[in-house]
């Protein structure tokens, strides 16, 4: 043993001095102002992080469920056989190409020299050209209508579901850029092939007496579904996103759960949380109206039409709205959540009136002989308790709901709100009020 440690005096310590406590609580606030402000600012940081990071989540996740889910994806795209601007549009572009495929120019020439080879007069001979765009209009008109009801009939959406259900793998194409399928995204443009419907049509054409349709040559079957020179950005931050999957949404959960937890004031933080993904989800919605609004300017007519390109945009982009609308939703409940857990004024009229109505309630079973006794008193004394499970078994809900919709985050809050409710009316009714009396009970004193 070192001689020369010096041992430890025994026996009780001395009480600091008025000039060391001083210098002791001063150090002690330096040091918890300190931590306090590494706090705020770790709290700040995954508090921005989050911010950034929710919108692209929630692209992220609509991105996912439009490539690894095929009722999903069918859903998108069934719409479309049945809107009557697309079902417009492709009975124009299968009509045009079909009838272009017609020699009516080489049939009138025949004619007009059959005619000479017959020695009709000059004048009929002259007359007969006049035929090619009588003929031709005819044609186009009989066509019309034989594709109109092939494109507006049930076995076309069926068709079209069918199809799209068998070329699922066709989305990924779109992201990737990659062909070979129903769908196929080259260059700047998204087609779509319509080889099974030509060959209805053409089937149609025979049937209805147009038999050299059954000899019409193998054409272009493809449809311009989207054309943007922005497609090759897309298509790589559409990687990108599609690789992050379903970990980019948990890693915005995570950051802001964290933000929540670090914080110095935890309802402060989840307020912040719930106001800033709120306002990015609006902004998100902004963003998705102005890109609309860019994409149906830079459409050429020539290429698509107006109506059918709003209605392909709109489709495409239901699903990711009604995310963003979800998140939105939920951002508000959660700010709301935090505010109602504060100490401002009016939180704390409405935590007490909920709180009396609900004692209220249950007094008023009590009164009726329905007591809940010890479980009732277990309940008042747990109230902190049993609310963070009622709301944690919401949040719960709506993590394991397969595509929440702002309705299904409506009917989850009602039911903790009501589960809430009962949970309150169950521990007011923990026991039978006492009876008023007119004054107090007598003593001893007063025999």
């Amino acid at each position: 043993m070192d001689a020369s440690a010096t041992p430890a005096p025994e026996g009780p310590q001395r009480p600091l001095s008025t000039t060391e406590r001083a210098d002791y609580e001063r150090l002690r606030r330096a040091a918890g102002m300190r931590h306090r402000r590494l706090r705020y600012v770790v709290t700040s940081v995954l508090l921005v992080l989050t911010f950034v990071l929710a919108p692209l989540g929630v692209v992220a996740a609509w991105a996912d469920s439009q490539i690894s889910d095929t009722d999903r994806y069918v859903q998108t795209v069934a719409p479309l056989a049945k809107e009557p601007s697309v079902q417009g549009a492709l009975t124009n572009r299968l009509t045009n190409r079909v009838v272009s495929q017609i020699p009516t120019e080489q049939i009138t020439d025949a004619l007009t020299r059959a005619l000479q080879e017959t020695g009709a007069p000059p004048a009929v001979v002259d007359k007969a050209d006049a035929l090619t765009g009588v003929l031709k209009s005819s044609t186009t008109r009989v066509v019309r209508e034989v594709v109109n009801k092939v494109v507006t009939s049930d076995q076309f959406a069926k068709v079209w579901d069918n199809a799209n259900r068998r070329a699922h793998a066709a989305m990924v194409n779109v992201l990737t850029g990659q062909g070979g399928s129903a769908v196929e995204a080259k260059g700047g443009t998204i087609t779509l092939n319509l080889g099974t419907v030509i060959k209805q049509v053409q089937t149609k054409l025979v049937d209805a007496g147009f038999e050299k349709a059954s000899k019409i040559p193998d054409i272009d079957k493809s449809v311009v579904l989207v054309k943007t020179d922005k497609l090759n950005k897309a298509q790589d931050a559409m990687r990108l996103l599609t690789i992050v999957g379903v970990w980019l949404p948990v890693l915005v959960v995570v950051l802001a759960a964290l933000a929540v937890w670090v914080g110095p004031s935890h309802r402060g933080a989840m307020m912040s949380a719930g106001f800033g993904i709120g306002v990015m989800m609006a902004l998100l919605l902004i963003a998705l109206a102005v890109m609309r609004s860019k994409y149906l300017d830079s459409v050429e007519p020539k290429v698509q039409s107006p109506d059918a390109a709003a209605v392909i945009y709109d489709d495409l982009v239901q699903f990711l709205q009604q995310s963003t609308r979800t998140v939105l939703v939920a951002a508000v409940i959660v700010a709301l959540a935090g505010y109602l857990y504060g100490p401002g004024l009016g939180a704390r009229w409405i935590r007490s009136a909920s709180v009396r109505g609900t004692d209220f309630a249950g007094r008023g079973l009590a009164r009726v002989g329905l007591r809940t006794g010890a479980t009732g008193r277990w309940l008042d004394g747990h109230r902190a308790w049993t609310t963070g499970i009622a709301i944690g078994a919401g949040v719960l809900t709506l993590i394991l709901w397969n595509y929440p919709t702002p309705g299904s985050v409506a009917v989850v809050l009602g039911l903790a709100l009501l589960v809430l409710v009962l949970l309150g009316i169950l521990a007011g009714a923990r026991t039978e009020p006492a009876p008023a009396t007119a004054g107090p009970p007598p003593t001893d004193d007063d025999n």
